[in-house]
């Protein structure tokens, strides 16, 4: 029996192989290389090239290797690009879910793994949001998300296969052995771009929107370390495997971080006066979204390990500086 990792050659499934792999399981990764590298994918795991919307190819997957279960982190992830080009949000995250799902559905995959995110919440205010909170995603990207939830939904009412839905914060840092980070040159991550803006791979950086009704006016958000995030994939994973019934999880620290706390954090652990530079909001990001993240603790027993801004910052400052070296 195999586990296949959706998008296993991009950041945050490079880890969720990496983890995988380390526990001694039979991973397959199939990633199209468009925004993932081949050379983030863990040596021990069987790499194959492709879509994981092409229900053909998926299908020959499960059968070629037993696969058991799928964790699906393939997808589409930049808020204002889903705003400017919608119908690419919802071919590459919405119909490719679909396609996906199908292919487990006919496989008789027992249980499938979702990367969501807390962007299904849309305007949350101030104070931490929980699972049961109302559901208005404010962009493309969010909604696309929610689709996939209710796919989801349906078609474990009407099969028998039992799924996860772990809703992302904001996610982080880098694998502590230093195998995987977030790779991709021009990602819009606060984090990456402040690292990069300090060790000067670009001349500034810039904080979208200073007039939030928040306490110094820019967007907070809960930042989450990799390393933590994919732990929760691996306890919902066993949590699956021993019976337990779908369910839908935040995963965050419950504490938020305003755009200007993390550049004041990346100049401090740097020590660089990096730039930045004020700029008006971006479409679609809320003031702020912070995790009420009690459930994922109750229910399986997780507990982070990395939950330091300034340590979230550090590996990704590290992998930064390895990053350039290790792409020549």
């Amino acid at each position: 029996m195999a586990v296949l990792v959706t998008g296993g050659a991009g950041y945050i499934g490079s880890h969720m192989a990496l983890r995988l792999c380390d526990a001694g399981e039979t991973v397959v990764v199939l990633d199209n290389l468009v925004t993932g590298f081949d050379w983030a994918v863990d040596g021990r795991a069987t790499f194959v090239l492709g879509s994981a919307g092409d229900t053909a190819l998926v299908g020959d997957l499960i059968a070629t290797h037993k696969i058991s279960e799928i964790v699906h982190f393939a997808g589409s992830i930049v808020v204002p690009e889903s705003v400017s080009d919608p119908l690419k949000y919802y071919g590459n995250n919405t119909a490719t879910s679909r396609n996906l799902i199908e292919a487990a559905v006919k496989g008789s995959v027992k249980h499938f793994v979702f990367s969501s995110t807390a962007a299904v919440y849309g305007m949350t205010g101030l104070e931490p949001v929980s699972e049961d909170a109302k559901l208005q995603p404010m962009s493309p990207y969010g909604r696309s998300k929610l689709m996939t939830e209710w796919m989801l939904a349906d078609v474990a009412a009407a099969h028998p296969l039992t799924y996860g839905v772990l809703r992302y914060f904001n996610v982080a840092g880098a694998d502590p052995q230093g195998r995987s980070g977030q790779s991709t040159p021009f990602a819009t991550h606060l984090i990456k771009v402040a690292c990069q803006t300090a060790l000067g791979q670009r001349a500034k950086m810039d904080i979208f929107g200073t007039d939030y009704p928040t306490p110094d006016g820019t967007c907070v958000r809960d930042y989450i370390h990799v390393t933590d995030l994919i732990e929760a994939h691996a306890l919902l994973l066993g949590y699956l495997r021993d019976g337990g019934a779908s369910t839908t999880l935040n995963c965050g620290y419950g504490r938020g971080y305003s755009v200007r706390e993390v550049v004041d954090t990346v100049r401090k652990v740097s020590g660089i006066e990096l730039a930045a530079e004020e700029s008006p909001r971006r479409p679609g990001d809320p003031p702020s979204i912070v995790a009420g993240a009690q459930k994922v603790r109750d229910l399986l027993g997780w507990q982070p390990a990395h939950d330091d801004l300034t340590e979230i910052v550090s590996a990704a400052l590290k992998w930064e500086q390895h990053l350039p070296t290790r792409n020549r």
